[in-house]
């Protein structure tokens, strides 16, 4: 942490414990695919009507949540998004996302 952009705005510190916050956070290991507590939930919320199918619960790094969001929406054939810790799927696809889960391995998934 020589890096003295990372403390700009931290003039002196009398603290001898103080650490610079530069504001990056840590990336969340990626648990393994046999581990991963996913749901997939069906969903209305704030989409005009509109059913989407919802996965939550996948811990670990934004690339690896982008990643499977993208493997399920190629797979599938529809549009979605992945963010937030969640993989948004358009329409109602629960029983395609489920199966296309198992054989990637999340052996934990589970359709609530």
């Amino acid at each position: 942490m020589n890096d003295w952009k990372s403390r700009l705005g931290v003039v002196y510190s009398t603290n001898p414990d103080f650490e610079y916050d530069n504001g990056e956070a840590e990336q969340a290991q990626t648990l393994p695919k046999n581990q991963q507590k996913l749901r997939v939930w069906r969903d209305t919320h704030g989409r005009a009507g509109k059913v989407a199918t919802v996965v939550r619960g996948f811990v670990g790094s934004d690339d690896d949540l982008q990643e499977l969001g993208k493997t399920l929406k190629r797979r599938i054939g529809v549009g979605g998004s992945a963010k937030d810790g969640e993989i948004i799927i358009q329409g109602e696809n629960r029983d395609r996302v489920l199966q296309i889960l198992l054989d990637e391995g999340y052996t934990q998934a589970k359709k609530v």
